[in-house]
């Protein structure tokens, strides 16, 4: 099983003594939010877990505990990004905070482990492609040496935060004036040792140097844990997603960036109330269980073939195998 912590809300950032509550006492609950009465406990103990994927924009409140974390195999999205308060009002001071936090995952568990993530990007009259140049190459050069990947993504409109946007004079470029662009990025990535690749675009890129990704990994949480993954590509994400099937641990509305062009915490209101009712030792996410609510345990299992162990090149050079 591949645990994604979160694509709904920034658990490292706000959340990290709640979720390694979770890993103390081996089980996790996530609220379906389709079906707000059924609730899936999972058993989320070391054997059952292949690897854990991060997702945050603040990695800081949780370096100091990372070694609870330590019979299991992780990496990090980590976003970085040039917007002001105007579009992420809460990340903390990117030179100051969230710059050095990134810097120092990587010092602790390798650069191949974090992976830089500038996106989405939109453009308006504040956010011009120069602007995005300038501030790509700025992050770029400080983080040479601290990640081997970027990915970018270009904003995508949706119903729920689609009122949020309209307030930033956003304009949309041609498929053309795109690739041009990201071609430009990725030049720039390469100058800092960097592949480039994109996440769930519909725009093929790659003859500007830039591959499809998959920020759910197959390739690379197998290099992580040094086995071969049973594993299928995800059919709950979009089509042009290559993510494999991982298990959601977040819940909606309970991020505190509040970032406008976030499809995952777009009511600021609901936000608030869902936070006020956080308690680190719960086993849902600012929510608990309910009179009515039907718990189910949730069949999980290892997806490593533990028969064949795969050799992988360390940042040392030297060789090391997994399990």
């Amino acid at each position: 099983m591949i645990l994604s912590a979160s694509r709904r809300t920034d658990i490292p950032a706000y959340y990290s003594e709640w979720f390694l509550n979770r890993v103390r006492e081996g089980y996790v609950c996530v609220r379906n939010p389709m079906n707000i009465h059924q609730v899936s406990r999972i058993d989320i103990r070391p054997e059952y877990v292949d690897c854990i994927v991060f997702w945050t924009k603040n990695a800081a409140p949780m370096l100091q505990r990372l070694e609870e974390l330590s019979a299991y195999r992780y990496y990090f999205q980590y976003t970085v990004t040039g917007y002001g308060k105007d579009v992420e009002p809460n990340v903390p001071d990117k030179k100051a905070v969230i710059l050095p936090a990134f810097q120092r995952l990587s010092e602790k568990i390798g650069p191949r482990r974090v992976i830089w993530r500038y996106d989405p990007i939109l453009f308006s009259s504040r956010y011009t492609p120069e602007y995005h140049l300038r501030a790509f190459r700025q992050i770029a050069e400080t983080l040479r040496g601290y990640t081997e990947k970027c990915v970018i993504s270009f904003v995508d409109i949706y119903a729920k935060n689609q009122k949020n946007m309209a307030a930033l004079d956003r304009y949309d470029m041609s498929a053309e004036a795109l690739g041009e662009f990201a071609g430009e990025l990725a030049s720039i990535a390469r100058e800092n040792g960097m592949v480039t690749a994109s996440c769930a675009e519909k725009i093929d890129l790659q003859k500007y140097g830039i591959e499809h990704n998959c920020c759910i990994d197959k390739k690379l949480i197998e290099e992580i844990i040094g086995m071969p993954l049973n594993v299928k590509k995800d059919k709950v994400q979009r089509e042009e997603c290559g993510c494999v099937e991982s298990m959601e641990v977040g819940s909606y509305n309970t991020c505190l960036h509040g970032c406008v062009y976030c499809y995952a915490n777009y009511s600021g209101g609901s936000v608030k109330n869902n936070c006020r009712k956080y308690d680190p030792h719960s086993p849902l996410l600012c929510d608990s269980i309910l009179e009515g609510d039907t718990v189910t345990e949730r069949k999980v299992r290892s997806l490593a073939d533990g028969q064949i162990a795969l050799f992988f090149p360390e940042e040392n050079g030297d060789k090391k195998t997994y399990g």
